[in-house]
């Protein structure tokens, strides 16, 4: 019994979906090309404010098709990167969804039943517009998926306001 309770933790990491295999079932087996946002200026800024830190990388990549647009971030649970899958659409999640964990607990965020509750989010001020409900023993982990929703809506309000001017 002791045996199944150490190693249990070490089930929960791994890769759940490949980058490529999420973005084709997005965008069913017609992946567009990718585009880039460089994080310079206000929009560093803006980003720290919400991650409450700079982002790990200086540019962010997305895949933007009939009005949907796909997001494959990365943030901190504990001490380890989390890899999310994001679609926006009509500036609201139409879904989230773990790709890679690699921390030691809260795997739990990766099951439907906690991401439904994003479905519909929206960015109100730099909070989500819904309650999240918590996940006992996962918190850095539910805190991660929160602030990549909150990145991912104001990422993707960045972009239309930029496609607006153009």
């Amino acid at each position: 019994m002791l045996f199944f309770i150490v190693l249990s933790p070490l089930f929960a990491r791994g890769i759940y979906q490949s980058d490529k295999d999420f973005l084709l079932e997005v965008f069913l087996n017609n992946v567009p090309k990718s585009n880039a946002i460089f994080l310079t200026g206000d929009l560093r800024k803006s980003v720290e404010t919400i991650l409450g830190h700079p982002y790990a990388s200086i540019r962010i990549r997305y895949w933007r098709q009939e009005g949907r647009s796909a997001w494959i971030l990365e943030e901190v649970g504990k001490m380890e990167p989390i890899t999310f899958g994001i679609v926006i659409k009509d500036n609201k999640i139409e879904k989230i969804k773990v790709l890679a964990f690699r921390e030691r607990r809260g795997s739990e965020i990766r099951y439907m039943a906690f991401t439904q509750q994003f479905v519909g989010a929206t960015l109100e001020g730099n909070k989500l517009n819904k309650n999240i409900d918590g996940i006992s023993g996962a918190t850095l982990s539910v805190w991660a998926m929160k602030s990549i929703a909150k990145l991912s809506l104001y990422l993707d309000q960045y972009i239309n306001k930029v496609n607006e001017k153009n």
